[in-house]
């Protein structure tokens, strides 16, 4: 029998009133592995709360001695035919079989969703999380490479062309962004086209001003969508996601939206600026670089076939 077999630890569907331990646990493995994963209760409630997602269906956790100790999150993302799993245990219940009994119970539970295939995402320096998905069948299909820049480094240039073309988003543009978004991006490894629905939910967690849009004749053929996160405090700026219309390109949209983000949040008094890449986007890594963006780590993601 396995370790967990004999345990007192129970897996089972996340209810409403397991939110307090359940944040609990976040805070507590932010806090040991020193990360920004999660960190802080108000992260916790908004990612709980995004559309299409149902904790009490979506949610598997591990408790034991009344306490949540681990869980595994599915994300479906249906359109592109996949779920998103993302499973975290406390370092003091690790190597009891814990995380594998979590991946099955959520492999299970997805196999009748109609997706095609499973994704999970790992940090490269984690051997451990690689080994055990390899054990289970996964296999190892994109690298991406989270970026940083110091603000108080990069000198904006005086004038620029797209300047003057830059504008930020309104509310009730939500089908605007939605519409130059899908644009950019459908098609793309790993992109689920977003809805209005899911845009509007997005820019109420923050400010629509957050987006910087590049127009011409009145329609977005680029954007560049800011974030400032916190942690213990201290804000950061995180491109979230940068884009051009694909008839545009190769004009220098992109690098002109980009510029107008990067000001606005060295406008914030923002320290630093961070961004995820694909490693196989060689365009958008050229650019990142030739800004002064270096690589801080590199994600690793993983399939296994659900069919």
């Amino acid at each position: 029998m396995s370790e967990i077999s004999r345990s007192s630890y129970v897996v089972r569907n996340y209810r409403s009133d397991d939110f307090e331990s359940y944040v609990r646990l976040n805070l507590e493995v932010a806090h040991l592995a020193q990360t920004e994963r999660l960190a802080s209760a108000q992260l916790i409630v908004e990612r709980l709360s995004r559309p299409n997602f149902y904790p009490e269906q979506h949610l598997f956790v591990v408790e034991t001695a009344g306490s949540i100790v681990g869980y595994l999150e599915v994300t479906p993302e249906l359109k592109i035919g996949r779920v998103i799993l993302d499973c975290l245990v406390h370092p003091k219940h690790r190597r009891r079989g814990l995380a594998t009994t979590l991946l099955a119970r959520a492999m299970h539970a997805t196999s009748e969703s109609g997706a095609r295939v499973a994704h999970v995402n790992i940090l490269q320096d984690n051997p451990g999380a690689a080994n055990l998905l390899s054990k289970l069948g996964f296999a190892l299909v994109r690298r991406f490479l989270e970026l940083s820049l110091d603000l108080s480094g990069i000198d904006f240039p005086d004038t620029d062309h797209w300047s003057s073309s830059c504008c930020h988003l309104k509310r009730g543009e939500e089908e605007k962004l939605a519409r130059i978004q899908n644009l950019a991006f459908t098609g793309t490894w790993g992109y689920n086209p977003n809805t209005p629905d899911e845009i509007a939910y997005l820019i109420t967690l923050a400010d629509p001003e957050d987006v910087i849009l590049i127009c011409e004749d009145g329609e977005p053929i680029g954007y560049c969508w800011t974030r400032i996160e916190f942690a213990e405090g201290e804000g950061k700026g995180r491109i979230y996601m940068t884009g051009v219309h694909p008839r545009h390109r190769g004009r220098g949209v992109g690098k002109g939206v980009l510029l107008a983000g990067l000001r606005y949040l060295a406008g914030k008094k923002l320290k630093s600026v961070d961004l995820t890449v694909d490693s196989e986007n060689t365009v958008a890594c050229a650019l990142y670089q030739s800004l002064g963006f270096k690589v801080q780590t590199t994600s690793l993601w993983y399939e296994k076939s659900l069919q």
